[in-house]
């Protein structure tokens, strides 16, 4: 049957197909009574689903509800009916071609099967992502992770290496380690310490840890007790306690007490050789000397422990460790003779103090191979206390450089014999007084002119006869001379601090310098450069650089010698011999250093007095008196070398450095038992007893107008 247009279910005169369908099947018998609404159709207008005419709620039959029997099959109760849209609201959604509603799309009720393949999805991305992390950490990053977890909980302590001794030629110790022990506190556990007391073992604590500690530490146990109570882990205790004392420690068995070693550095040798060996800071870096020179082969390589380590810092006893031990370092041993070295020093001391000198160096060499047998520096310092003095930590005979003066006058005459200008018997005007360029030049004290060999002008210490025989050589040959007997370079031990001194070229001397320089002023050396020049004429003409380290032990029980330095040869051995002889006579009756003399040996040997530059000042203040000498003079062994700064009482070479020189060379000669040779000494002739005539032209005179050649 055709719906007329416009009816709307559920209106009078009106069947609605849906509620017709959804009715229930009556049963056999049991007719629906006319004008009964079926409990499933459509209300009327204005009347909601489940209520009666005029908004009243039907209330079932009697029985309804719980089966019982009214006539009528039992119903399910009914739900209140959904109140009709309005005109308005029906006219704005228009219904679609065939009369169905549209369905309606909302946001969040798609389609179940999707929303569970997106979640499926987002999950399995996750998983993929903690999948490939736990892969690059379980396979590809295994060692690193497993070594930061397990560094994460481990500790690691430094084993220190044990630094190697310093040695004198005779294997006498100059510096050694020596074991100490660090002692520390885990304040934690000391209060669980138990002792037995009275016959009852009973706990004591941290007093009673004190009280039995405090005698091996040397501390009171008042003042240990604080030390030791507390909750800090760790707490250092004491320090440099020896091994006798860490085995009663460690015997008492108080809980967390423990220790680290700790090496201890010594010198027996004390205020000796500081300068010259060294020591070692309060961090344990080294702060001067050998010990800097050599540091690299004395420290060693430090070793260490690794373990694990609970939260409260303790050691896991079954936890993972493992120790790489530390590797020592090597012994070093040098040329230096410690009883000589000793002496020297002594010596040295005495006579700055009795002359009020600032500071004055001693150095002994072997004229053979340039080995220094002592190298003696004042004032100087305890190498086991470096902190009390420590601007006396550097040795002068390396780092303080000064003007020589008069046995710089040994080169001079060398290089002018070995030209030929000159001859020990060569007769030489000395004059009061000569001008070179405008500069006046004069000897160390006023005299008439004088005749003197050019082996008396070297004995005597003549400034003008030196000049006068100089000059006769160009500026070149004399500069080229200077720095073949080694000035103006390093020796090339590479001590720490070694000063090179000063050799201007020779475009930069003045008018004055060209003169100067040969007799030692305007030209700067330290005292190992002005001994290596007497150990060149000694040693046959021939240069060897001085050497301090004579071996190194190679780490498995031997010794490696140190690689010799390369011998220069500077003049012939004919000069070098000739310059010995003339040099005997510096110490005789007529020379300026009789005071060097050694009774039984022939000495040769040069005294020097310059003009000492200050540099705190910047000008010249004071005088620096030397002395440099070799014997047996005729076979030459050792060379000494002899300086004061500024002295006060006395300032002359001869007579202030000179009784040095001989006590030293004295004590050298006797503890290494060399001989005197028992043979007379040359005769050196020092004055001219004929005056020459005016016109003689082998006597060198003052015929220089002046002017630079």
């Amino acid at each position: 049957m055709t719906q007329p247009r416009g009816t709307r279910p559920g209106q009078a005169g009106s069947v609605s197909k849906g509620a017709a369908r959804r009715a229930a099947p009556r049963r056999a018998g049991a007719p629906q009574p006319k004008g009964t609404p079926h409990p499933k159709a459509a209300p009327k207008a204005g009347q909601v689903r489940g209520q009666g005419p005029a908004g009243q709620r039907r209330v079932p039959p009697a029985g309804a509800r719980d089966g019982g029997s009214t006539g009528r099959p039992a119903q399910r109760p009914t739900r209140p009916a959904r109140p009709e849209r309005g005109p308005e609201k029906r006219a704005s959604a228009p219904r679609p071609p065939g009369g169905r509603k549209p369905k309606s799309l909302r946001l969040g009720t798609a389609s179940p099967r999707r929303r569970m393949r997106v979640m499926v999805v987002a999950v399995l991305f996750v998983f993929s992502i903690f999948a490939a992390q736990l892969l690059r950490l379980q396979g590809f990053d295994a060692a690193a992770t497993s070594a930061d977890a397990l560094s994460s909980r481990t500790a690691k302590v430094p084993i220190p290496a044990m630094r190697g001794s310093i040695l004198d030629s005779q294997g006498t110790v100059l510096a050694s380690s020596i074991e100490r022990r660090t002692v520390t506190v885990d304040q934690t556990a000391v209060a669980q310490y138990k002792k037995s007391v009275d016959g009852v073992y009973q706990v004591v604590g941290a007093a009673g840890a004190a009280a039995d500690l405090a005698p091996l530490v040397g501390m009171s146990a008042a003042e240990l007790t604080p030390v030791l109570t507390g909750h800090a882990l760790y707490r250092v205790v004491a320090k440099n306690i020896t091994p006798l004392n860490w085995r009663k420690i460690a015997a008492l068995g108080i809980p967390g007490i423990y220790s680290e070693p700790t090496p201890d550095r010594n010198y027996p040798t004390s205020t000796a050789a500081a300068s010259l060996v060294g020591f070692l800071r309060s961090d344990g870096s080294a702060g001067a000397g050998v010990e800097v020179m050599l540091d690299k082969s004395l420290s060693g390589k430090d070793g260490h422990t690794v373990y694990e380590q609970a939260l409260d810092g303790r050691v896991i006893p079954t936890g993972h460790q493992q120790t790489t031990p530390a590797v020592p370092g090597r012994d070093v041993r040098l040329t230096i003779n410690s009883d000589l070295q000793w002496f020297a020093q002594n010596a040295l001391a005495q006579k700055v103090i009795q002359t009020n000198a600032l500071s004055g160096t001693v150095v002994v060499q072997n004229v053979r191979t340039g080995e220094l047998l002592a190298v003696a520096s004042y004032p100087t310092f305890d190498p086991n206390q470096p902190g009390q003095s420590q601007d006396n930590w550097t040795n002068k005979a390396f780092n303080e450089v000064y003007e020589p003066g008069s046995t710089a006058k040994v080169m001079t005459a060398s290089a002018a014999i070995e030209e030929g200008v000159v001859s020990p018997s060569t007769v030489v005007e000395v004059p009061n007084r000569i001008r070179r360029n405008g500069t006046e030049f004069k000897d160390s004290h006023d005299h008439p002119t004088e005749y003197l060999t050019f082996a008396g002008v070297l004995a005597q210490s003549s400034n003008i006869g030196t000049v006068l025989a100089g000059e006769q050589m160009k500026a070149t040959t004399l500069h080229d001379y200077f720095y073949r007997f080694g000035l103006g370079q390093s020796s090339g031990m590479g001590f720490p601090g070694e000063g090179e001194g000063l050799l201007e070229p020779v475009k930069d001397w003045d008018g004055s310098q060209r003169y100067t320089v040969m007799y030692g002023q305007g030209v700067s050396v330290n005292a190992l450069q002005a001994t290596g020049v007497f150990q060149t004429i000694a040693n046959g003409g021939v240069r060897i650089p001085p050497r301090l380290i004579s071996e190194v032990s190679d780490g498995k029980g031997g010794w490696v010698k140190a690689e010799p330095a390369k011998p220069v040869r500077v003049v012939s051995s004919k000069t070098a011999k000739t310059v010995r002889d003339m040099l005997e006579g510096v110490v005789g009756k007529e020379g300026t250093a009789p005071e060097a003399k050694i009774p039984g040996y022939r000495v040769a040997g040069k005294t020097g007095t310059a003009d000492r530059y200050d540099p705190k000042q910047g000008r010249y203040s004071g005088k620096t008196a030397s002395f440099i000498g070799f014997a047996p003079a005729d076979d030459p062994q050792l060379v000494v070398s002899v300086t004061l700064q500024r002295p006060i009482k006395g300032y002359f070479g001869g007579v202030v450095a000179g009784p040095v020189f001989r006590d030293v060379m004295t004590y050298a000669l006797q503890e290494l038992k060399i001989p005197p040779t028992n043979t007379k000494p040359p005769k050196v002739r020092i004055k001219e007893e004929e005056t020459p005539a005016k016109d003689d032209p082998t006597v060198l005179r003052d015929r220089k107008s002046g002017g630079v050649r």
